[in-house]
């Protein structure tokens, strides 16, 4: 869905600093389904790939079959080479998975005339649930606010496990149904069935308190469930803080996201072995699946895929559809990064315990292995650990892993080694940026090695811990760095120095075989560099906590202000940047400022937003720009942005009849 129409500026709106403003509305990553690929671009990945699994079965087999394995060092000899065939074994599955992505269970070809009537009257009944517990309002408003508009005709309820006085009051403001429990039992999956108990809907679409919907949410998934044995439709998770933590600008201008691989690609190509599963957000679940495995599963921290396991294991189907129709909120900080991963890590084990989905009982054997490919790589950090501990070993002892010439060994290590990257990036179809995505391995490598111990070691009275969202107070505290990557730097910075030391004669260690020693300083020096820059990210100032209660979109708009002409900069659910000749733009003083109104058209929409002024910045050409806040009071108005900006101007066309469809909603209810 295009998030770029044409905006028509206000005849009466001036621009700043004398110049002409050209009319840019917030806009957001596409989020559309990707094209299919060509057979040549097949022929070319899977090409790859095969060499690549060739070339890797070829060095394994010399490294075992050559007698290269030094056992006088097995402390060093074994470990390497199960890193080595941890690597290999995830190359296949990652092959086997990525093979096709374009596969898929078909749905309802597009039809504007039957999807019209559809909208009007739709044939299964809609609820959507929007779990919270301690989410701010200003996260909650625009997710409420744009379920709330979707078409076709639905209910809308926030579930709140926090009880707060002040998210009922704005649910029930905006149209949707507000609702408690009197315990917080199993967190969001208890949040979840016990709903269910008093949800009438054949189809509930769930949404994290902080995605937001696009205005084609419900009608672009609803089709597939015409197919009676579908229970659940999963669309990808996509965000829009694009200054989060697992986010980074490329030198190209395409912005890195490290979870994209996975819900672009890896979770598509599961359509072809039947194996997609709910992923917590942004996705359609059937009651009737749901209510056929005893509802939402409990005996995990991750029971989107838990219960999609058990769905499958009862004969109900799945489906992956590849486009973005909402967005959310990713961890601002460190901390709350590594305590998300942290619990997907912990819920993969405690699937693998619970469920055992490689050898259990009722699924197919292509099942087994999309699911074996999901869950194996949360062991991905002990390889990573591995290439890390392994150079300081050798470096530190002069002990040598590998019985081969340095002639031999070198060239084809690195040949093996590079054929990989290159049929890693083909098969991620670019979302695989080999030194940003080593990266991450690195930062999250403290929060999944101990999660994963749980496979052997299963933690008793586990609390479900929420990623936190929106502000997280007044100050910008930076998150203290893990003390796993400051014991590796430390010791990979110390085993250099005495790398060169021992070169120069100043230690009692002789490198009997320099090639290796070499080799492994030089892989200790990258993975010096890996764990310095991620050390760098968890201490920057960019990521030390989020103090904005919502996220700022640039725009650039001709706007007024108090009959002012001034252009929009950027736009957020609570305030807005604008920029205007310096005569015209108050300075905020000691005392409140009156509240100004605020002017704009945005999407065919005009929007009149009450302002106070914060803070007031001098720009070099003699203009300024000045901070304002939206005053309370106005959440009509603020939930009519919020509509506009993240479902542009098809929702804008029914969001004015809204009040007399919730009015007619509640006068049903009273009845019933």
């Amino acid at each position: 869905m295009s998030t770029r129409p044409a905006v028509a500026p206000r005849p009466d709106a001036g621009a700043s600093a004398g110049m002409p403003v050209v009319p840019a509305p917030p806009a957001f990553r596409d989020g559309g389904r990707p094209m299919a690929e060509t057979p040549r671009r097949k022929a070319l990945i899977r090409g790859v790939a095969v060499l690549a699994l060739a070339v890797t079965a070829a060095y394994l087999a010399w490294r075992i079959g050559a007698g290269t394995v030094n056992l006088a060092v097995w402390w060093v000899a074994l470990p390497l080479l199960a890193a080595e065939l941890h690597n290999a074994f995830g190359l296949v599955l990652y092959s086997i998975a990525l093979w096709d992505v374009d596969g898929g269970p078909a749905r309802a070809p597009l039809d504007p005339a039957r999807d019209r009537k559809r909208a009007a009257a739709p044939a299964l009944r809609v609820a959507i649930l929007i779990p919270t517990y301690n989410e701010p309002a200003e996260v909650l408003m625009p997710t409420v606010a744009a379920s709330v508009a979707l078409r076709p005709a639905h209910e809308t309820w926030v579930l709140d496990d926090g009880r707060r006085e002040e998210i009922r009051r704005l649910a029930e403001r905006l149209g949707a149904r507000y609702l408690t429990r009197p315990d917080n039992a199993h967190a969001k999956a208890g949040n979840l069935n016990h709903a269910l108990q008093l949800v009438d809907a054949d189809v509930v679409a769930v949404l994290d308190a902080d995605h937001v919907p696009t205005a084609s949410f419900l009608l672009a998934t609803l089709p597939y469930f015409e197919d009676p044995q579908i229970a659940f439709v999963q669309t990808p998770q996509d965000f829009y803080n694009l200054d989060s933590f697992e986010h980074q600008r490329r030198g190209d201008g395409r912005v890195f996201n490290e979870e994209a691989v996975f819900y672009r690609v890896i979770a598509p190509a599961k359509n072809r072995w039947q194996a997609p599963f709910w992923c917590g957000t942004c996705a359609l679940v059937r009651t009737e699946a749901l209510r056929s495995v005893g509802g939402v599963a409990t005996d995990s921290v991750t029971e989107d895929i838990h219960t999609s396991i058990r769905m499958f294991r009862a004969g109900w189907k799945g489906a992956y559809h590849n486009e973005v129709l909402a967005r959310g909120l990713a961890p601002d900080d460190a901390a709350s990064y590594l305590l998300q991963r942290s619990r997907w890590a912990l819920g993969a084990m405690q699937v693998l315990r619970v469920e055992n989905p490689l050898f259990g009982p009722g699924l197919a054997p292509a099942q087994r292995l999309a699911f074996m490919t999901t869950l194996f790589g949360w062991f991905d950090s002990w390889r990573t650990l591995a290439y890390m501990v392994i150079p300081l070993a050798v470096v530190a002892t002069g002990a040598v892993p590998i019985l081969a010439p340095g002639a031999v060994f070198v060239p084809f290590f690195v040949a093996t080694l590079g054929i990989q990257f290159v049929a890693l990036r083909l098969l991620a179809r670019g979302h695989y940026p080999p030194v940003l995505s080593v990266l991450f391995e690195v930062l999250r490598m403290p929060a999944i090695l101990p999660a994963t111990l749980a496979i052997v070691a299963p933690r008793r009275n586990l609390r479900f811990r929420v990623t936190p969202k929106g502000r997280q107070g007044d100050g910008r505290a930076r998150v203290p760095v893990p003390r796993l990557h400051t014991a590796l730097a430390a010791a990979s910075a110390l085993g250099l120095a005495w790398f060169a030391a021992t070169l120069a004669g100043l230690t009692p260690l002789r490198y009997e075989i320099p090639w290796a020693a070499v080799g492994a300083a030089f892989f200790m020096a990258m993975n010096l560099g890996f764990l310095v820059a991620a050390i760098g990210r968890i201490r920057s100032s960019r990521y030390a906590g989020n103090r904005r209660a919502s996220v700022r979109l640039p725009v650039a708009l001709p706007a007024s202000l108090d009959g002012r002409g001034v252009q929009l900069r950027d736009l957020s659910l609570t305030g807005a940047r604008v920029a205007g000749d310096a005569e015209a733009l108050p300075a905020p003083g000691p005392e409140p400022a009156t509240p100004g109104e605020l002017v704009f058209d945005l999407h065919g929409g005009l929007f009149r937003l009450r302002t106070q002024p914060r803070r007031r910045t001098a720009l070099e050409d003699g203009s300024v720009e000045l901070g304002l806040e939206f005053a309370p009071e106005q959440e009509s108005e603020v939930a009519r942005l919020a509509i506009a900006v993240f479902q542009g101007p098809v929702a804008l066309e029914v969001v004015d009849a809204t009040p007399a469809r919730r009015r007619r909603s509640r006068a049903a209810r009273a009845a019933a």
